[in-house]
């Protein structure tokens, strides 16, 4: 079995340095991808991918290179759909994993949500990421990272 590889939806995500600490230490490669912003590395384990302005080109970049068992990190919840259709495990930044079982409330969820701003009907406010987040996506993040690890000997 192939080994596991991490793709981050990293326009807008706030646990990069997170994602890192977590694959330098289990030897990981990790690929990020954006419209813009990546800030260079020299490790040889960190891939920064840059694709075209678009709506969905992040989104299809990982999509098209993610398979079974690999881990992406977005708060995208159609990324998210689509990954876990290829058998990736999906994380949001707050730790909270997307399966299977919550995917279909997470879609329906979202249009609500867009739904209700387009009416007029919300605001459309996120709550801020807080510390407690971070810590709780450290720690999702590492068990994901070592149950994938795990299946793949």
């Amino acid at each position: 079995m192939a080994v596991a590889q991490i793709f981050v939806d990293a326009d807008a995500c706030p646990v990069k340095d997170e994602v890192l600490r977590v694959a330098e230490r289990h030897g990981m490669v990790t690929t990020f991808v954006a419209n813009f912003g990546l800030r260079p590395s020299r490790d040889p384990m960190v891939r920064n991918v840059m694709v075209p302005q678009g709506a969905d080109a992040a989104d299809d970049w990982i999509v098209e290179h993610a398979g079974a068992g690999d881990l992406v990190i977005t708060s995208d919840i159609p990324l998210a759909s689509r990954a876990l259709k290829k058998g990736a495990v999906v994380l949001g930044p707050t730790g909270k994993p997307f399966t299977e079982h919550s995917i279909g409330m997470a879609l329906a969820m979202r249009e609500l949500n867009q739904h209700l701003r387009e009416t007029g009907e919300s605001k459309g406010y996120n709550a801020g990421f807080t510390a407690k987040d971070r810590s709780n996506f450290l720690h999702a993040f590492d068990a994901a990272v070592q149950r994938a690890k795990r299946q793949g000997e």
